[in-house]
């Protein structure tokens, strides 16, 4: 652990009294919704909730991509999100003007990269989804986003992401930890992914998590290793694998770049990095700055990456970063020991189950 870490962390630990004020409040929503003093709005129609109990990035968006790759062929796919540091307020159903400022970073990458999926916002569920079904009346299912811990809805499935190197189970209340809900919460969850697991995690691993975690008789636990692609270019899509010649500026703003940085470590010569805090809107001045970073790098074998999440706001500079190859890394989960054809299983016959007529 490094001096910086060591202070943070003993920081966190001072919080402890907010920490306890905190989870004291988060009990008692809970209770609330638990003894149905607080109404759960309920649905009879396909809501896949994706979700986790802590702050921090455990790869909700890349699940969400996921699924909507496995529901896509079959279905017409809704999604609907927060819409995190948008300008904009209420529900917001994106068409082909709208931009990252509108919707939100996550929510536009969703727009780009699957142009026939209806993606929307609203900070008000229960509000949102009618009016998304209203203005999309041919959607089949709804993605949710980034919901589990909303509880005035109450999705019919729900999958509760947690992340190997930080679960649930060995963790606190904010401001002390990262839990932003309880931990008992995991047991409203059909299904938990413990995500970026190493891609070698051993059986033993495996059952020891379980183990911990103690999943009800109904729950299944799932095991997911972040699967990097090749980097395409912002602009044109020309793909540039990376290689041990590289030099890269990385630029990202995300939750938890570690396992990011480790695989530049292991696949680049040598990279260097411009952090931004989560959902950062890039402005003129962090251009001038990405811009002067990247031209102190003495290198012929240059170029700069970013996340597909950093992406959709940076391409509103578009002419002022031609002259710089800007290229995206795109994430996916890959579900370990073979049993990504039971997890995907699972989700269709959740979505099948409405009797619906699958869209051709």
């Amino acid at each position: 652990m490094n001096l910086n870490a060591f202070f943070l962390k003993s920081f966190r630990v001072l919080l402890l009294p907010f920490a306890l004020l905190y989870g004291a409040i988060v009990w008692l929503r809970n209770y609330l919704f638990d003894k149905q003093i607080l109404k759960s709005a309920t649905f009879n129609f396909p809501l896949i909730c994706i979700g986790n109990v802590a702050v921090g990035g455990t790869g909700k968006s890349p699940m969400v991509e996921y699924l909507i790759r496995l529901l896509h062929s079959r279905y017409q796919v809704a999604t609907l999100s927060r819409g995190y540091k948008r300008k904009t307020k209420g529900y917001v159903l994106a068409d082909s003007n709208t931009t990252a400022i509108e919707i939100g970073d996550e929510p536009m990458q969703f727009h780009t990269k699957f142009p026939n999926v209806h993606v929307a916002v609203g900070e008000e569920r229960i509000v949102a989804i009618p009016m998304l079904l209203q203005d999309a009346p041919n959607t089949d299912v709804i993605i949710l986003d980034d919901a589990f811990q909303h509880r005035t809805v109450q999705a019919g499935y729900n999958i509760l992401l947690t992340e190997y190197s930080n679960l649930f189970t060995q963790d606190y209340f904010l401001p002390t930890g990262d839990l932003r809900d309880m931990r008992a919460s995991y047991k409203r969850a059909q299904v938990i992914v413990v995500t970026k697991c190493p891609a070698d995690i051993t059986t033993e691993q495996k059952n020891t998590i379980i183990k911990s975690i103690s999943p009800l008789p109904h729950q299944k636990v799932y095991f997911a290793t972040i699967q990097y692609g090749i980097p395409y270019h912002i602009y044109t899509q020309v793909q540039q694998p990376i290689n041990e010649t590289h030099e890269i500026l990385l630029v990202c703003g995300i939750a938890n770049p570690k396992p990011l940085k480790q695989y530049l470590h292991e696949h680049a010569s040598t990279y260097y990095q411009l952090d931004f805090s989560d959902h950062h809107i890039f402005n003129i001045d962090d251009l001038n700055e990405i811009q002067k970073k990247f031209a102190a790098i003495d290198s012929e074998n240059k170029y700069m990456l970013t996340t597909e999440k950093d992406a959709v706001r940076l391409y509103k500079f578009k002419e002022e970063l031609a002259n710089i190859p800007l290229f995206v890394l795109p994430i996916e989960h890959k579900i370990l020991f073979n049993e990504a054809a039971a997890f995907e299983a699972d989700i269709i016959a959740f979505v099948a189950s409405f009797q619906q007529t699958p869209t051709n």
